[in-house]
């Protein structure tokens, strides 16, 4: 690949890559990883299935960095534009989740060393995307046009990433740590997005399950990454995210039962 020649504008958002992604004209310039060969091949798949919904592998630049395609569009980054926070922006996320699943179910994920896969029995059934935070979708005219960050994309499960796009996007936490015009509508929004994406009522019958794990498993790579001295995952914690963490997995336990029944 040619040698930078345009300009670099550091992309905001995010905490695992903060400050180091950048913007050169067309292009994204994001850092490696081990496990980056993975991550490549599975960009290459969307893009060899015509899954328009996921940025371009286009190679390595001179520096060692992964080169991606831009896509245009608005992620969604605090303060959130209220138009993000509705119910036909959720349905979006749905539709464009239940897209990618259908594209990634014929990716041979075998032949790659992967990040660390949800757990039992959340893992194996296709490559799960494990982290759609509303930063990692891209909008365009209001509707959610495609993924980013794939960093954490390992062996999952549908179920497991619907219960990471509800817990995130509903979303699932005590009303008092909602400060936007999702609260008061979290059950609601949960039924909205799980009957959108279209779940089967098998895979209904253990996303609660799925919510629990999936919180878990999240905090776990914040707090591990944070002991490691993460500076980005390090303010994140100091900010008061474990102690939300404590209060939401509180609030889980409380209203299972309200859970379940939207959910069924």
């Amino acid at each position: 690949m040619p040698e930078t020649t345009e300009p670099e504008v550091l992309l905001t958002g995010g905490t695992a890559n903060r400050g180091q992604v950048t913007r050169a004209g067309d292009t994204v310039r994001r850092p490696q990883h081990p496990t980056s060969p993975a991550t490549h091949a599975l960009l290459r798949h969307l893009a060899d299935v015509g899954f328009a919904g996921a940025p371009r592998f286009l190679g390595v630049d001179e520096r060692g960095r992964e080169v991606l395609s831009y896509v245009p569009g608005t992620a969604i980054t605090p303060p959130y534009p209220e138009w993000a926070l509705t119910d036909d922006a959720l349905v979006s996320v749905a539709d464009l989740l239940r897209a990618y699943h259908g594209a990634v179910s014929t990716f041979e994920a075998s032949p790659y060393t992967w990040p660390a896969s949800p757990p039992a029995p959340f893992a194996g059934e296709l490559i799960s995307h494990n982290d759609i935070n509303l930063d990692n979708v891209v909008f365009r005219e209001e509707r959610a046009v495609a993924l980013i960050d794939f960093d954490l994309a390992s062996p999952g499960c549908r179920v497991w990433d619907v219960a990471c796009a509800a817990r995130l996007w509903a979303p699932l936490r005590p009303e008092a740590d909602i400060d936007d015009t999702r609260r008061g509508r979290a059950i609601a929004r949960l039924r909205l997005f799980v009957d959108s994406y279209g779940l089967a009522r098998t895979d209904r019958e253990r996303l609660l399950a799925a919510v629990r794990e999936n919180h878990e498993w999240c905090y776990d790579i914040v707090g591990t990454a944070a002991a490691n001295g993460h500076a980005g995952f390090s303010d994140y914690c100091a900010s008061g995210a474990l102690e939300r963490a404590t209060r939401t997995r509180e609030w889980y336990l409380r209203n299972g039962d309200v859970l379940r029944s939207a959910l069924l």
